[in-house]
């Protein structure tokens, strides 16, 4: 028997969505499960960014339904930051257009200087003289 084999030639292929930890549940996981043995604790959280060997990945299903053993505290934490807002994002397109005006030559005046040649759309320009009152 042949195995199917991914695009690439180097083994079978692997979905890109993490499923639950869950034996014989095929759900997308959405949280994960991290114990803290110290303290007694199972914490449920976001699904993180990466697997990692003591994690557990779980469904929405078996998270909702989740029981910590006797002594133990279960910690819920949120799972989703929410979606940044219309002023929030407004506020980082300000931010983008600021960062990326020219800053001014030091010593330079800004606004100042007197257009002495044309040559299509470009403009020779010199620093007009400051007003120097004594």
């Amino acid at each position: 028997m042949v195995a199917m084999c991914t695009r690439t030639g180097y083994g079978p292929s692997v979905s890109p969505v993490r499923s639950c930890s869950r034996t014989a549940c095929r759900q997308p996981a959405v949280f994960t499960l991290t114990y803290v043995y110290a303290d007694s604790t199972a914490v449920l959280g976001p699904l993180a960014t990466y697997v990692e060997p003591h994690c557990y990945d779980l469904c929405a299903e078996h998270a909702e339904r989740l029981t910590a053993p006797r002594g133990w505290e279960v910690v819920r934490l949120p799972s989703e930051a929410g979606s940044p807002s219309g002023d929030d994002l407004e506020a980082l397109a300000n931010a983008v257009r600021e960062a990326a005006r020219p800053a001014p030559a030091a010593g330079e005046p800004i606004g100042q200087a007197v257009e002495v040649g044309r040559r299509g759309h470009l403009r020779v320009l010199k620093s007009a003289q400051p007003n120097r009152e004594r």
